[in-house]
């Protein structure tokens, strides 16, 4: 059993056992350099920590050593998506209206291969993008091959950070340079 749908199927609970939300199961590269990605999330923070990560490589790696569903060599891979994470969940564009994207169709729509813009919203199963040259375009879901947050100063400024603990705790101490003085930070 080699099937994304089917391995995504036994990832899954695993995945919502943690508390996750799974964003996305891909292989990346060929032969023995393939490499199992999965993403997830926590809810709360849309994010994973290392320790997260950790802790769901275990758990899938348990599941897969049982069922053993995959026959060729591969290497596992968990990871957070990231800031500029890939959309890969009708709500997901719901989520991040507002923010620019870069998406590709399945196909060609109206002579389009490829659409970067703001997202304007999502209306039953169509997402409208203001494309940069093309306008506001509508593209359905199910025509999306992929598509991936533009990393913008708006992005970053509304992406809080997973733990802002110790921010506040810099110490910093009066130095003396040639007779000037100066704050250092330890």
């Amino acid at each position: 059993m080699d099937d994304l749908q089917k391995l995504q199927d036994i990832i899954l609970p695993e995945v919502q056992a943690c508390g996750f939300d799974l964003v996305r199961v891909k292989w990346i590269g060929s032969g023995e350099d393939r490499i199992l990605q999965i993403m997830a999330e926590r809810p709360d923070t849309r994010q994973l920590n290392i320790d997260d990560c950790g802790k769901l490589s275990r758990l899938i790696s348990d599941k897969f050593d049982e069922l053993d569903p995959i026959e060729e060599t591969y290497r596992l891979e968990v990871s957070s998506p990231g800031i500029d994470r890939p959309l890969t969940r009708l709500s997901d564009f719901s989520d991040w209206a507002g923010h620019d994207v870069r998406l590709v169709p399945i196909d060609a729509i109206d002579g389009h291969r490829q659409f970067r813009g703001a997202i304007v919203g999502v209306d039953n199963d169509i997402i409208s993008v203001d494309d940069r040259k093309f306008g506001v375009c509508d593209i359905p879901f199910n025509m999306v091959k992929s598509a991936k947050l533009l990393l913008t100063d708006r992005l970053i400024a509304s992406t809080a950070p997973m733990s802002a603990s110790g921010v506040d705790d810099v110490e910093t101490e009066t130095a003396v340079d040639d007779g000037a003085e100066y704050e250092q930070e330890d």
